[in-house]
């Protein structure tokens, strides 16, 4: 199989670490395909700037998932993956969503952690969204700041840490979820110094994209509204308006 990954965020080196760690975790007969928004910010921590990335991710998905049996959005927080269902036929996956299903299947509780303090509300949403809010055992943050977005996992290592582990020790985490394409490949590294286990939400979205690719597609392709087709599209993408406007 085919498979697309569409980084929202600007950063070319996450997307070489997401591209890594998705061929890690896919079955050897699966292509990986990895692109990154050419607009938008390096990485995202407000729902505006989240908003901004959905349509840039639109735009990339438009123009790469013509030949694609799947397509993962690579940014916890999933911008644009309901609409991106909307335009597309065939199964499009969000690294969050796919996390955190994969973490309630195999275990009874979650904890997110990720390397920033703001992240912390918007990842609430994207919890309530999937109604897992009592699953949710905590979400934990780096609050002191980082450096480098492409280096967060060398510079923060030792405090991603012992942040996992205070999600097992003091808020009964069954399982831990790392939360944000830059800390991609990152539970290969921790997993043997953490209790319980640690999901990478890149490898999770990945072996779920596998899986559904399996599925036939969806009845009748996208899932537009009727009549949306009719309406003019300005200001977007050639290959983005005419997912707009195929029938």
């Amino acid at each position: 199989m085919r498979l697309l990954i569409v980084n929202p965020n600007t950063s070319t080196d996450i997307t070489a670490r997401i591209a890594a760690t998705a061929r890690r975790a896919a079955s050897p007969d699966t292509e990986i395909e990895a692109v990154t928004v050419t607009w938008g910010v390096p990485y995202i921590v407000t729902r505006a700037e989240a908003a901004i990335a959905a349509c840039a991710t639109l735009e990339m998905l438009a123009a790469h998932a013509a030949d694609c049996d799947a397509a993962v959005i690579a940014a916890f927080g999933d911008p644009g993956l309901d609409a991106a269902r909307e335009l597309l036929s065939v199964p499009v996956l969000g690294v969050a969503e796919s996390a955190m299903l994969t973490a309630s299947m195999l275990a009874r509780r979650f904890s997110l952690v990720s390397f920033a303090a703001e992240f912390k509300p918007w990842y609430e949403d994207a919890v309530e969204r999937l109604g897992l809010r009592s699953r949710l055992a905590s979400i934990r943050c780096l609050q002191d700041g980082f450096g480098d977005i492409t280096r967060i996992q060398e510079e923060k290592e030792t405090a991603l840490l012992t942040l996992c582990r205070e999600a097992v020790e003091l808020d009964g985490a069954d399982i831990i979820i790392l939360a944000g394409a830059p800390l991609a490949g990152l539970a290969e590294r921790l997993a043997e110094r953490v209790a319980v286990p640690i999901l990478d939400c890149v490898a999770a979205a990945t072996r779920q994209a596998e899986a559904l690719a399996a599925f036939p597609p969806k009845p009748g392709g996208s899932r537009r509204p009727r009549g949306s087709a009719s309406k003019p599209v300005l200001g977007v993408t050639p290959e983005l308006r005419a997912l707009f406007q195929a029938g």
